[in-house]
């Protein structure tokens, strides 16, 4: 805590083909791990269907211990294949969101000054998104 760090961090939770379920928007400041238990558990009211989550290595301690004795589900957390760069089967579901969404200017960087403003505009983006591949096949 106490750290000067400019900027926000948007936390996702997304189903196995990449649709948004839940976005949590918090201060840069803030450790991914202990944020993230916030949005698992916010996501499972939401969502309460949710069996278990996939998440990478920075979720590795206080939210994996978290979702298996606070929320009892599960949570996998696959390990590194080598030491160098190396595409992860599951990961790349949740970045590929990210770059959806930095199709969108105002989510492209920090623009909005409040957190729910930035969370709405995410959930708009993808609902612009969906709009768009239903209109398309």
């Amino acid at each position: 805590m106490g750290k000067k760090i400019k900027g926000r961090k948007r936390h996702i939770v997304v189903d196995t083909q990449g649709h948004l379920l839940h976005i949590t928007v918090h201060a840069a400041n803030q450790h991914d791990s202990p944020a993230a238990c916030q949005v698992l558990e916010q996501s499972i009211k939401k969502h309460p269907t949710i069996q278990g989550f996939c998440a990478d290595q920075g979720y590795r301690k206080t939210a994996k211990d978290y979702v298996e004795t606070v929320l009892k589900k599960t949570m996998e957390i696959p390990s590194r294949i080598s030491d160098g760069w190396a595409v992860i089967a599951k990961r790349w579901v949740v970045e590929r969101t990210f770059s959806w969404f930095n199709g969108y200017r105002r989510l492209s960087k920090d623009y909005e000054i409040a957190i729910t403003t930035a969370e709405n505009f995410a959930y708009i983006a993808h609902s612009m998104l969906l709009l768009y591949r239903f209109s398309a096949s």
